[in-house]
């Protein structure tokens, strides 16, 4: 993001509010925007360019051009290394990245074999995203990596075979409420073992601590980036990094829960008419439909529910930064994506 850039002058954090939720929906979506990934690398230096200029007092006030250079900076780079992130797995390929990730996991009466298939290949996803976006002040080691892969796929295989094995067995239930049940154990699956892949890929965080930052009031900034100094983090926190994974593993679960569960439920209705019926061969794309469609406006949603620069009071970290807070005894933390 632009804060990896050189200068010493900070960039407004949003044109929005980012303390009201509707402010970071807005912002959310700016960053989960798939236009985005169409810039060149030409487009991209461009944009690095202007806000550079901005940085470094060339530029003195934000325009139109200067937001548009914003986005896409803050949609490509990561915050803590200030590389682009792989293509793939940024915010704003995630729609597209699990468009047929998660279509596969929904298609109805899939074989014990496509469900393991294809909750191995969504955990893959997840732990590629995971890792790219991750806060980057604490490295995250291959091995941990490794681990922490084959138990989020171990936990979603378990769920979704234990749940597709119990299911059927339930007494008392008509075959209705069965079908919709079947069709929701994709979400009980993605769910648990999603926030636990949070927690698996991102726990080198929790037992190294993510460095935080003293919040500033916007004089104090100024004076800063007038004297030309970088703001220095005043160490490390475990209980940041708790706060930080905690959060982003619960994003994760609010932004699968609506993708998940709408689609098959809204499938399941629309194949007992007699339009569906007699046209079984709609099913894949209105099943690809349904899910781009919920994709593109649960994201931001879910993205929005936590700041993700966030700011807490440095008496609720550890005792070392109790007399160490910024603006209001506030500490500052990237949580990630």
């Amino acid at each position: 993001m632009s804060a990896s850039l050189p200068g010493s002058r900070d960039l407004p954090a949003s044109q929005y509010d980012l303390s009201t939720y509707w402010g970071r929906v807005r912002h959310s979506a700016d960053l989960s925007d798939p236009r985005t990934l169409f810039v060149s690398g030409q487009g991209l230096e461009h944009a690095k360019q202007l806000v550079t200029s901005y940085k470094q007092g060339k530029l003195q006030s934000m325009s139109p051009e200067l937001w548009q250079a914003k986005k896409i900076i803050d949609s490509t780079l990561h915050p803590d290394t200030g590389k682009p992130v792989f293509l793939p797995f940024r915010m704003s390929c995630f729609v597209l990245s699990n468009l047929v990730v998660t279509a596969g996991m929904l298609t109805p009466n899939l074989s014990t074999y496509g469900t393991l298939g294809w909750q191995i290949t969504n955990q893959s996803l997840n732990v590629a995203i995971n890792a790219s976006n991750a806060n980057k002040s604490t490295p995250l080691s291959t091995s941990t990596m490794v681990q922490s892969y084959f138990l989020a796929v171990g936990a979603s295989c378990g769920v979704a075979l234990g749940l597709n094995a119990i299911v059927p067995r339930l007494r008392g239930l008509s075959p209705g409420t069965k079908t919709v049940l079947t069709r929701l154990v994709p979400f009980a699956a993605v769910a648990s073992a999603g926030a636990l892949n949070v927690f698996l890929m991102r726990g080198e965080e929790i037992r190294l601590g993510i460095d935080v930052y003293p919040s500033e009031s916007e004089d104090a900034r100024k004076r800063r980036e007038e004297a030309g100094n970088a703001l220095e983090p005043l160490g490390k926190s475990k209980k940041a990094a708790t706060i930080a994974v905690g959060e982003t593993a619960l994003s994760r679960v609010l932004n699968s829960s609506p993708i998940m569960v709408l689609p098959p439920l809204i499938l399941v209705r629309l194949q007992k008419t007699a339009w569906l019926s007699q046209r079984p061969r709609m099913v894949l794309p209105l099943n690809l439909g349904l899910i781009f469609t919920t994709s593109v406006f649960a994201l931001p949603l879910a993205l929005a529910a936590f700041p993700q620069r966030q700011a807490v009071k440095a008496q609720s970290l550890e005792k070392e930064f109790w007399e160490r807070g910024g603006e209001g005894g506030m500490v500052e933390f990237n949580r990630g994506i």
